[in-house]
């Protein structure tokens, strides 16, 4: 089907009123919009399955703005297509409590399917996308239905692809085949600072073949027709992601910006916004959307809801013939999760590390997890990780759960995102605990949009030894506690362990980091007598004597070592408190009675003791307290030689304690 002079119309539509918003801000980036609007707009009425009543339908074709500098390009699209997006709504783009954030916000408007913005994160996110997209279809497929079948498309620019995060999600997709992803490369040759040669003259053709892209050109990103047959090659393509690159011209159309920075993050201006209309031939007032063009969507939006009509059906016809299978469809895309925890959960007893003890529990609550989807950044045996039972996820097998992302941390947290925003499937990887560094991005991203990412990071402490510094956490338990949103555990013991998992796995509201020892902790009665506070963030863990205690605080290895000093101040008849401090932001979420119960104001003689930097419990131990943490980077020796030479012994914490009045 050709294009009609009411398509270029609708092209010009999304061109003015991103320039309009813009100009009304005062502020965004008009360029990205006004020469991407033809591919972003063949993409979306020829291709896309998708609808505003229906914008959380699991088959739905996935569209994420990797570059989400132009979210109104993005903002335009869903307001002409009828979701939840008003022309008032485009006129208050950028502005306090609007729908039309600078950046595209998950979960904030409706229709974005990823926050984007941070460079290279959408393309990740869309390759995680992609392996759900695989995982599911592998799981739930049919010879006679196709319950899980649909396309994930990026759109990103040449900073996407500079960023390191980029670069390791597009090896990960080329060597998975994840040939249901395609991306659109709005190729312009500009970047922020200036024409991108000052700075980006790599081949990408050959950096995307290299890694196992097909790859695809558009001479002119104006051309429609040409666009329309590169996406459909690109869908003949099963066996490889593709990489369409389109070449457009900044700013189009602005006869004095076009093709240059000046196009890029700054408002056109009154004068250079009206020349660029007159070169679109276009006289109307702003915020203008044609008839013909608003009835052109409306067709396409209702072809589209057919679409969904019929795979409503067809899910119907799938669920009398596989009951099972359709409930547990409906069970994952709900997020629904059937353990038995009393039966499914280990008992720990022995002495056993932690990262130990959660390989031995998602063994256990995996056969009752269909779409647990695992892996880990090239450390499985370190982090434990694996599903003994399970296949590697791969071509030869979509429906492993096993996944072995490599060397990419960034990408494996990015993808991870994807794989959440999906939705039905629940994604869990591991690292270091050091290695967080390196995708605390894609955490802080989880965070924000508020996905149940968990996170597995291994070998928390200095007690790692003989590897030393570089493979020593310090500031990184700290780090993580900072980022809002976040849930961090750091486990006493391999019951608190398992009590964390299934925390994790029931509340699937927020990003879950796990921070597990690689040496081996004693099983503590104690932990185990107080199941039911785990989840309080904070609990008294022991107490003895009377009058006005000292109080200990832990988390983690730590709380043996305060445990034990305890009862060494009891057996001398001294007053003293152990609270057992699961998770800081649990226990900040709960109310001011209980925190006050826990660490009542009248008891400000406070130790807390925690084999990282000391910042987050200074809230706790107050003014009179003391904090026995690392505030240096640690040393290569066996595992008890740095743990003592740093202080983290029975004799050192009783010396403090004894200094504190």
């Amino acid at each position: 089907m050709s294009f009609s002079e009411v398509d270029h119309l609708s092209v010009n539509t999304i061109r003015t009123l991103s320039i309009d918003a813009v100009e009304k801000a005062n502020s965004g980036h008009p360029g990205l919009p006004m020469g991407s609007a033809p591919m972003a707009y063949v993409l979306w009425t020829r291709f896309l399955n998708q609808h505003p009543e229906h914008s959380n339908w699991s088959n739905r074709d996935r569209f994420v703005l990797s570059a989400g500098h132009g979210s109104m390009l993005l903002y335009s699209l869903l307001h002409l297509f009828g979701y939840d997006l008003s022309l008032d709504d485009l006129k208050q783009f950028r502005q306090w409590g609007s729908k039309t954030p600078g950046h595209p916000e998950y979960g904030h408007t409706q229709g974005v399917e990823a926050t984007t913005g941070p460079l290279g994160q959408g393309i990740a996110n869309s390759v995680g996308m992609a392996m759900a997209e695989k995982f599911l279809s592998a799981k739930y497929n049919k010879d006679s239905y196709s319950l899980v079948n649909h396309y994930t498309y990026a759109l990103c620019g040449d900073g996407d692809l500079m960023e390191g995060v980029a670069s390791e999600a597009v090896s990960l997709a080329g060597h998975l085949q994840l040939g249901k992803l395609i991306v659109l490369y709005d190729s312009n040759d500009i970047s922020l600072d200036g024409p991108t040669d000052w700075s980006f003259t790599e081949d990408v053709k050959a950096r995307f073949t290299a890694c196992g892209w097909d790859v695809l050109r558009v001479e002119d990103g104006n051309d429609l027709d040409e666009i329309e047959a590169a996406i459909v090659k690109a869908k003949e393509m099963t066996e490889k992601p593709t990489l369409i690159e389109v070449k457009t011209t900044i700013g189009f159309g602005a006869p004095n910006k076009q093709g240059t920075s000046k196009a890029h993050g700054s408002p056109l201006g009154e004068e250079e916004a009206k020349l660029a209309k007159e070169t679109y031939k276009w006289s109307h007032e702003s915020f203008f959307v044609p008839d013909e063009v608003q009835k052109n969507f409306a067709e396409i939006r209702d072809r589209n809801l057919e679409t969904v009509k019929a795979w409503d059906n067809a899910f119907e016809a799938y669920g009398k013939e596989y009951p099972e299978e359709a409930q547990e469809f409906v069970d994952a895309l709900h997020g629904r999760v059937n353990v038995n925890w009393a039966e499914e959960l280990p008992v720990f007893t022995d002495k056993t590390a932690t990262r130990d003890a959660f390989g031995k529990v998602i063994n256990a609550v995996a056969p009752s997890l269909p779409t647990l989807l695992g892996g880990s950044a090239d450390l499985s045996g370190s982090n434990k990780t694996l599903i003994a039972d399970a296949e590697h996820f791969g071509p030869e097998n979509y429906a492993g759960a096993n996944v072995f992302y490599g060397v990419r941390e960034h990408a494996m947290g990015a993808a991870m995102n994807g794989i959440c925003l999906h939705g039905g499937v629940i994604p869990y990887a591991g690292t270091f605990l050091v290695f967080s560094d390196y995708l605390r991005p894609s955490i802080r991203l989880a965070a924000l949009m508020k996905q149940p990412a968990l996170y597995v990071f291994t070998h928390d402490s200095i007690a790692v030894g003989e590897d030393g510094p570089t493979h020593e956490p310090v500031e990184q338990v700290a780090g993580l506690r900072s980022i809002p949103g976040l849930l961090v555990f750091r486990p006493a013991d391999g019951t608190e362990t398992a009590q964390a998992v299934r925390y994790a796995l029931e509340h699937r509201d927020r990003p879950v980091a796990l921070a597990l020892t690689r040496q081996k902790l004693p099983s503590l009665q104690e932990v185990a007598n107080h199941e039911g506070d785990f989840g309080k963030g904070a609990y008294v863990l022991y107490e003895s004597g009377s009058g006005d205690p000292l109080v200990l605080l832990a988390s983690g290895s730590e709380v043996n070592l305060v445990l034990d000093a305890a009862k060494k101040l009891a057996e001398q008849g001294q007053a003293v408190r152990v609270v057992n401090v699961t998770s800081m932001e649990l226990f900040d979420e709960q109310d001011k009675s209980y925190r006050e119960q826990v660490l009542p104001p009248a008891m400000t003689r406070r130790l807390a003791v925690e084999m990282a930097h000391p910042m987050p419990w200074y809230k706790y131990v107050g003014l009179n307290g003391r904090v026995l943490g690392i505030d240096r980077f640690g040393a290569s020796a066996p595992g008890d030689t740095v743990v003592a030479n740093y202080g983290f012994t029975v004799e050192n914490v009783l010396k403090i304690a004894a200094e504190i009045q």
